[in-house]
């Protein structure tokens, strides 16, 4: 990545197996550290090519999109 050397782990859709976004495991610089246990969900794999929604993609309400656990705290 631009800001550094990453270790991430796909976050995949349960429903078709599709791979819509990742999670940062580690941070390898020291300045990226905060990164470490959050997610980045890719909007366009989710809600479709129009945003909406309507194109029979699916997100749940019980969804926790980014953030950490730390986060909720």
């Amino acid at each position: 990545m631009a800001t550094g050397m990453h270790t991430v782990a796909d976050i995949f859709c349960v429903g078709c197996g599709s791979i819509v976004g990742w999670k940062y495991e580690t941070a390898h610089e020291k300045s990226q550290k905060y990164k470490e246990g959050k997610s980045v969900i890719e909007r366009y794999k989710v809600s479709g090519p129009d945003g909406n929604n309507n194109n029979n993609y699916w997100v749940g309400n019980e969804a926790h999109v980014g953030g950490s656990d730390a986060d909720d705290a």
